[in-house]
């Protein structure tokens, strides 16, 4: 009897953890655990990556964790829900990286943030691939989107053979050498440039001078990309990470319409509605932005498609005094693009940004021929979030004197995923409307 006792002990002994708390207890390091309040703990079972401070209760652990550690987040009870990566100073006090029952269905990435990114950015390449990029027509794609992708935080773009991350959170500038590795394993990619959003990494709580002793760029002065056949030159030290392959497919959109139609793309950028219109066939493109770097890329990308500078040209001015100019001039198109900078990048300027969306948008309709077609956007989290984009579209109308039809309602291209538990990651709004 004592025998057969012994035997089920060692039997149980030998068995591997199978829980998150098994495998907690096991960690040779010790972990911190991050208890939530009362009532707090559904949205983050429900998969939202998010745990904000007003969320937590306690923090069990001695010495308490400090930022980039990985800790264990738990409901009221101290049962585990799933484990993160713990912020001192952020508002988000520790981005969930893997639920509880994903570690104990596979608990190969259990607490184990250099394995866990591996997996999730083997699994942002498959899913890119099954999406058809790279592919022969286009080379510059987004690879890993934040929270889309489960890397809360980390972004990558592919520009041909460079990728370039964009870091926002602190754990990503912890993890920088085993990302940078796991990038350089993949096969077309031989450059990689490393970009912090500085504004959100102060929130993290990394200052300039703990920035300046990360940041180590490449010195790529210009890339040359594809995408749906078009060649842009991109400039890896340019907007954002160089090009916003976030309307790829609302840039084909526009190819798609524009044979034999007047284009004016306000906020042009590097030209990429513009370079779509004129490719699609259209008999004359004007596009206008303010920023000299970007109209030179701009330029640039007309002698790279071989286009007749005749059919397409671009302006430096303000969209503003623009707009105005012409509608004074009573000029008009039969297609505008309008995609301004991010006008609301916080909620508490939402309402200033709504009269400056709601007036671009008045004068933008009325440039726009009756009958005619206004593509317009905004890539500002906030306002796509608020749900108040298309009220205020609706006011820019009754200010013109125009009536709109709703045609076309798209976001961002498919390679930027968005987690439905996680709806902030939704910034683009991109509508088509008929102008009468």
């Amino acid at each position: 009897m004592v025998a057969i006792r012994l035997m089920k002990s060692l039997c149980l002994q030998s068995l591997p953890p199978t829980t998150l708390q098994e495998i907690a207890s096991n960690h040779h390091k010790g972990l911190a655990k991050v208890v939530l309040k009362k009532g707090k703990t559904q949205l983050f079972r429900d998969g939202s990556p998010m745990v904000y401070s007003g969320a937590v209760d306690r923090i069990i652990g001695r010495p308490p964790p400090r930022t980039g550690d990985v800790v264990v987040v738990a409901d009221g009870t101290e049962k585990p829900i799933g484990w993160g990566l713990y912020n001192s100073v952020s508002m988000f006090c520790v981005r969930l990286m893997q639920q509880e029952e994903e570690a104990t269905r596979d608990p190969s990435c259990a607490l184990n943030m250099e394995k866990l990114l591996e997996t999730r950015i083997d699994a942002a390449i498959e899913l890119r691939r099954n999406l058809g990029l790279p592919s022969a027509n286009t080379n510059a794609y987004r690879l890993v989107n934040s929270e889309g992708d489960r890397l809360s935080g980390l972004i990558v773009d592919v520009f041909g053979d460079l990728a370039v991350i964009a870091s926002s959170a602190a754990w990503v500038e912890k993890y920088k050498p085993h990302v940078e590795a796991c990038i350089s394993r993949i096969d077309e990619i031989n450059h990689i440039n490393w970009r912090q959003s500085v504004e959100m990494l102060k929130e993290e709580g990394l200052d300039l001078t703990d920035l300046k002793g990360i940041h180590l760029p490449t010195s790529h002065q210009r890339v040359k990309v594809i995408e749906n056949g078009i060649s842009y030159a991109i400039s890896p030290e340019g907007q954002k990470t160089g090009f916003y392959a976030d309307q790829r497919e609302n840039r084909h959109f526009i190819s798609t319409i524009s044979e034999g139609q007047r284009v004016l793309d306000m906020c042009c950028y590097s030209g990429g509605f513009a370079l779509n219109a004129v490719c699609g066939g259209a008999v004359n493109v004007t596009g206008v932005d303010t920023s000299m770097p970007a109209l030179e890329l701009a330029n640039e990308n007309i002698i790279l498609n071989n286009l007749d500078p005749g059919k397409i040209s671009f302006l430096r001015q303000d969209a503003t005094e623009f707009m105005k100019d012409a509608v004074a001039r009573n000029e008009s198109w039969d297609i505008v693009i309008l995609d301004p900078p991010k006008l609301a990048p916080r909620r508490k300027v939402l309402q200033s940004a709504s009269g400056m969306y709601r007036n671009l948008n008045s004068l933008a309709m009325q440039l726009t021929r009756r009958g005619g077609l206004l593509m317009t956007c905004s890539c500002s989290g906030a306002m796509t979030q608020s749900g108040t984009f298309m009220r205020i579209l609706q006011g820019a109308a009754s200010m013109a004197g125009r009536k709109i039809t709703l045609l076309r309602q798209a976001g961002a291209a498919c390679d930027h995923p968005i987690d439905p538990s996680y709806p902030e990651g939704a910034y683009l709004s991109n509508i088509l409307f008929r102008v009468l």
